[in-house]
């Protein structure tokens, strides 16, 4: 299984990217796929990643980060086997590594903001974004 994430790049502030990820290896149909980036290290010192936005694999709801609700939207192809982030408006604060992941299918038990519970992973797109 490979997911292999693109359309990162360097934006001044209030312009827009589309992230891409394309899946093989694996269909998406049903999964649920989480866009993260980098969040501050856990009281262990681990690295954590916070969930941008996902949808979930058991009804096609879409979630957000509290902080990119009205800016980002997360969406699927299916006939591609791809899932996007249309990134509007962008801040300083959004830049980070954004990495594409994605639960097995019927995992819906398990909590979707947790970075921990996803099996597969891309090796993250760099977004810049500039004052």
């Amino acid at each position: 299984v490979q997911l292999v994430e693109s359309g990162g790049g360097l934006v001044q502030a209030g312009g827009s990217l589309r992230l891409s990820c394309v899946a093989s290896g694996v269909t998406l149909d049903d999964h649920t796929i989480g866009w993260f980036r980098e969040g501050p290290p856990n009281e262990r010192g681990r690295v954590s990643y916070i969930a941008v936005a996902y949808i979930n694999g058991s009804d096609g709801s879409t979630h957000y980060l509290d902080s990119v609700k009205g800016r980002f939207t997360i969406s699927r192809d299916r006939n591609k086997n791809m899932v996007f982030l249309q990134m509007n408006n962008l801040e300083v604060g959004d830049t980070a590594v954004y990495y594409c992941a994605a639960m097995r299918r019927g995992d819906y038990s398990k909590n979707p903001r947790a970075d921990n519970e996803y099996d597969y992973w891309g090796r993250g797109t760099q977004v810049t974004v500039s004052s």
